[in-house]
């Protein structure tokens, strides 16, 4: 027996089947960046009151590698200008994270329930379907929420603007539900994850933790904007993919981080 080619031979062997446990798979999914640090590459903000792609007051802006919202640059008031950052794609099946800080100072003029409130709106209507003056697009809401000695508030709760979810079989009409997450004080950076199956089943996921979790994203049959989305939608109320875009709701937020990882359907 030639010892030093059966030597070779399952040293071959061997290296590969490291390199096949070590490496990647082709099909193995990985995670995207969907802001790239710079700019705004990729997203158009939608302002009410405002055309799509009008940016008023530099709302959104890029700076330190971070998507900051502010009101430094021509709100003398809030005035209801509810702002929604979008990104050009829409998605069904995928993990979405997010790492964010809300920082400063509510802005004046800006709801008493919008203080230490943002969010991550999924599922929704593109910026091009709204109206002018729709201050939320059609979407399911992943709540954004910080807590101080004036507020306390659950975050990452789930609200349906136009929006209809089922939990433990039950269409919920309540506007808002709360998670099981706790209170999330200070400018601490956090990491919030939402896994979203399409309509079969979306789960919020806070610093590693599953706080929340719901099935069968709808459209609101009551809602203004149900008749022009049921049809754009094909005729089908139930949400399986959609848009994805980051809230301006009053007060300043930064997120240094917009990833998302597609998943078999």
């Amino acid at each position: 027996m030639n010892y030093s080619k059966l030597f070779i031979f399952f040293s071959v062997i061997s290296m590969a089947f490291l390199v096949s446990c070590n490496g990647k798979s082709s099909g193995e999914a990985e995670w995207v960046q969907l802001f790239n640090g710079k700019d705004m590459t990729g997203w158009t903000p939608k302002i009410t009151g405002y055309e799509m792609g009008d940016n008023f007051g530099n709302t959104f802006r890029v700076e330190d590698g971070m998507i900051k919202v502010r009101y430094d640059g021509g709100y003398d008031s809030f005035d209801n200008r509810f702002g929604h950052l979008f990104y050009k794609d829409q998605f069904s099946h995928y993990k979405l994270r997010v790492e964010y800080r809300i920082v400063g100072e509510q802005c004046p003029g800006a709801p008493g329930w919008a203080y230490k409130n943002s969010g991550i709106m999924i599922h929704g209507q593109t910026p091009g379907s709204m109206e002018k003056g729709q201050d939320f697009p059609t979407s399911i809401e992943v709540q954004l929420l910080g807590s101080d000695s004036l507020v306390e508030r659950t975050n990452m709760n789930v609200c349906t603007p136009g929006t209809h979810i089922v939990m433990d079989g039950e269409l919920i009409l309540d506007h808002c539900v709360n998670s099981s997450a706790g209170y999330f004080y200070g400018e601490d950076w956090i990491t919030a994850e939402v896994e979203v199956r399409g309509h079969e089943v979306i789960r919020h996921i806070v610093n590693g933790d599953t706080v929340l979790q719901y099935s069968q994203p709808q459209l609101d049959e009551r809602d203004a904007t149900y008749a022009k989305l049921v049809e754009l939608n094909g005729g089908d109320k139930m949400l399986s993919r959609g848009t994805i875009s980051l809230q301006s709701e009053g007060h300043p937020i930064d997120f240094r981080k917009v990833e998302i990882m597609i998943l078999e359907e």
